[in-house]
């Protein structure tokens, strides 16, 4: 997992560094509020750990900006006295908040429990009809065409290729596909590959532009449309 840090303190921020970096997140740091837009748009963190008082453009601001575009979970990080502008951050989109100082335990917790909402939610399964790429996948009549031609899936296959469409060009880790294949009901978790070769056959008779699904070892598969 990839955390951008904006501080402008810079021993503080290079504490909050090392901790993190030992608990095995990677760390991307800013100091200011532009630069922190401009890190965020190229790093594409899974976590953003924001300042309320940056230099240039004060982290409200850059909470609001990059709120408006994505759902990247988001922690203020601020001093006791800055009750309003917790609140206000909140009210912009901010995840949570942990005032300073605060000790690194209870950062890591904070951060994983924003990270387990957001895991959550991003392998939740839409209900409306997908497209990627010529691939169109249907969850009410479980309809699935390829350029325009109907491809017979099983109901399992379904489940495990819907997954990996509402999630395209994401990891999609193997205890989420078995969860989806099997309706959370179990499986058989050494079938999942099987499943996996029978969907990328069936797609590749009717496309070689098909979406490629990709085994991602010892983690789980994705599906990349390019």
């Amino acid at each position: 997992m990839k955390v951008l840090l904006v501080d402008d303190d810079l021993y503080l921020a290079e504490l909050i560094c090392y901790a993190l970096e030992r608990d095995g997140y990677k760390v991307v740091m800013s100091g200011d509020g532009l630069d922190a837009i401009a890190r965020w748009e190229s790093e594409d963190p899974d976590l953003v750990l924001l300042d309320v008082r940056l230099p240039k453009l004060n982290g409200l601001e850059v909470c609001r900006r990059i709120r408006e575009e994505s759902t990247v979970p988001i922690i203020i990080l601020s001093a006791a006295y800055e009750e309003d502008e917790v609140i206000n951050g909140i009210k912009l989109g901010a995840d949570d908040y942990v005032v300073k100082p605060f000790s690194p335990k209870q950062l890591s917790l904070r951060i994983n429990a924003a990270l387990r909402r957001t895991q959550a939610n991003r392998y939740r399964q839409v209900v409306n009809r997908l497209q990627v790429g010529e691939l169109s996948l249907d969850p009410e009549s479980h309809e699935v065409t390829i350029a325009g031609q109907a491809i017979e899936l099983t109901m399992l296959e379904f489940r495990i290729l819907y997954m990996l469409a509402a999630n395209q060009g994401r990891i999609v880790p193997y205890p989420r596909l078995i969860a989806a294949a099997w309706n959370q009901g179990g499986g058989d978790p050494s079938l999942i590959k099987t499943h996996i070769s029978h969907i990328r056959g069936k797609l590749l008779r009717y496309s070689s532009q098909t979406p490629r699904i990709e085994a991602v070892p010892t983690i789980g598969y994705r599906l990349r449309a390019d």
